[in-house]
């Protein structure tokens, strides 16, 4: 242990660690702007400066790992003062039109403005209004608002290693952009909305589409419904105030119909509806010898990904359309009929943790019904907003239960929000599938969590199935390169584009990191644990499904409605 003390308060911490990590031990925060804490340390900001006894000047605080005796002073005027600059010099080239910004109140650069009590600037303003980046279906761009930090770009080069955006020219010319300036929907991006949660303020966001719901709840001759993903039950309260992982499904489901939805479903249980689809997939391919690995397909930004960097392996992916989209498409067939309404009276709006989920849904393909399938998606963030401009108080209201028929679902649909859950929920049916045995065990603790990639062996009535889990973009492009050269040999893989899966995902609340995601994780399989239905081909209404409509799995109808194709983005 290393002994130091911190504004003379004696601290003993582990080899390695840093003043701002020792300091918050005690108590102590420290303001930062390019750190973030699942990144690698770039002391770029300056504005965590830091006084240590016999030191040259200022130390940052960030990056300064700590030693034997050192002394270290974090509120001395000399520390102020230079934050204070340093604060200042960014408020100059910043619009601070905050009022009006997305991210107000939850703007970090906001924070510390007032928490150093910024009346007025010593520097000239320089900022310049920049043109908004409004390209891409799922993300605005906002290079006014910059402040250089690199968050985003770190975390779409290395954890992502998508490399959409980069750092550009020098000087006072010194910028994040896009290769040769391209808008966005020119580059690779996947949309998955990564960088819009490591921005710090309001330059990059989701594309809002609160105004169209808003309509569409306001035309009495639209029957607008609404489906929640798994994932949005467990961080949705964190947008109220409440604790990570905080479990709101009924005060959730309760708070939508008081915005107006005529009817409240759950995309769990399409989820449940892509585990019968997709396992009987994988039992085909098992029969016709391949191809293999089989790629889950229910991640958008995954699938982007793949159409970008490894078109090769189209065919390796699964065709079930995502859970989202199988639900508009029954939305505007099935139910339309058993309700007796026109599809084009019926407006379909997702609730999504994902911005991907917005490109996804305007796919000309995603139409199979004859309309378009999902007419809006809204991000976790977008809902939250609404519900706070409907002055409902996430806290206060009762709870309530989703409608039938698409609200009865399973334990298996609820953990495709956490990274591994769709591959247990397939394991969970494919395995008694074949067998027609009942498993002893549902859970698969091999395959949850945050790591990165993560193997098993599965034996099923003497196949030795081979799968993967891998979470993250670079995992994925970890494990596909090795697949590429041989080095590995899979029959299935889950793959996730956002760390930790669907919890992760871009449109999430912002302060999503990673030991916010445990939580969440944790929260998705308590609320699996509780349901009385855990595994898919044993929710009643599936079975319901095929018998009124569908028939059966991969029969005409369900190629016709619920799988896809995919294409190579050039």
């Amino acid at each position: 242990m290393i002994n130091l003390s911190i504004n003379n308060i004696p601290v003993s911490v582990e080899e390695g660690t840093t003043i701002l990590q020792a300091a918050k031990m005690i108590g102590v925060e420290i303001p930062t702007l390019c750190y973030h804490e699942d990144q690698s340390v770039k002391a770029n900001c300056r504005i965590c400066l830091v006084e240590v006894k016999g030191a040259k000047g200022l130390l940052t605080a960030c990056s300064t790992k700590v030693f034997e005796g050192m002394e270290v002073f974090t509120n001395t005027r000399a520390a102020r003062d230079a934050r204070k600059t340093v604060l200042e010099l960014i408020l100059a080239s910043h619009p601070m039109d905050c009022l009006k910004c997305i991210r107000n109140q939850k703007c970090e650069l906001q924070k510390y403005a007032a928490e150093f009590f910024i009346e007025e600037l010593p520097f000239e303003r320089t900022y310049q209004i920049l043109p908004k980046d409004e390209s891409s279906p799922s993300i605005v761009k906002d290079l006014s608002k910059c402040i250089k930090c690199g968050r985003c770009v770190e975390v779409c080069q290395s954890i992502q290693s998508v490399g959409a955006i980069s750092y550009s020219h020098r000087s006072d010319e010194y910028r994040i952009a896009t290769l040769f300036e391209l808008p966005l929907n020119e580059t690779v991006c996947v949309y998955c909305g990564q960088c819009s949660l490591a921005c710090p303020v309001g330059a990059i966001y989701e594309k809002s589409e609160i105004e169209k719901v808003w309509k569409a709840l306001g035309d009495p001759e639209m029957h607008v419904v609404v489906q929640t993903a798994p994932a949005v039950r467990v961080s949705l309260g964190e947008e109220f105030g409440m604790e990570p992982g905080s479990i709101v499904t009924g005060q959730m489901v309760t708070a939508l119909r008081m915005l107006g939805f005529d009817r409240v479903f759950d995309t769990d249980f399409t989820a449940d509806l892509t585990i019968i689809e997709e396992g009987n997939e994988f039992l085909q391919r098992l029969k016709n010898g391949g191809p293999f690995p089989m790629f889950t397909s229910c991640s958008p930004g995954w699938v982007n990904f793949v159409e970008t960097f490894y078109p090769e392996f189209m065919a390796n992916l699964s065709t079930c359309k995502s859970p989202q989209q199988m639900f508009g498409a029954l939305a505007k067939t099935y139910y339309a009929q058993k309700m007796g309404i026109s599809p084009d009276k019926i407006f379909v709006v997702s609730v999504m943790p994902c911005t991907a989920k917005k490109y996804e849904s305007a796919r000309e393909e995603m139409n199979s019904s004859g309309f378009r399938d999902v007419d809006v998606v809204l991000t976790t963030r977008e809902l939250a907003r609404m519900i706070r401009e409907s002055g409902i108080d996430l806290k206060k209201i009762v709870e309530s239960e989703f409608d039938a028929p698409f609200g009865i679902t399973s334990g298996a649909g609820v953990i495709f929000g956490a990274s591994g859950g769709v591959m247990e929920a397939a394991l969970r049916t494919v395995y008694e599938v074949v067998t027609q045995r009942e498993l002893g065990k549902l859970d698969f603790e091999d395959v949850r969590g945050l790591d990165g990639i993560k193997e098993a062996v599965i034996n099923i009535d003497g196949l030795e199935v081979k799968i993967a889990v891998a979470n993250s973009l670079s995992n994925a492009r970890h494990l596909v390169d090795k697949i590429k050269s041989g080095e590995r040999e899979y029959h299935f893989i889950e793959v996730m584009c956002c760390p930790g899966g669907c919890i992760g995902g871009g449109g999430q609340p912002i302060g999503t990191v990673n030991r916010v995601r445990n939580e969440r994780i944790k929260s998705i399989y308590e609320v699996d644990a509780n349901m009385p239905i855990r595994q898919s081909h044993k929710n009643p209404v599936i079975k319901q499904l095929y018998d009124e409509f569908l028939e059966k799995p991969l029969g005409e109808r369900s190629h016709h409605l619920l799988h896809t194709h995919y294409r190579a983005r050039g």
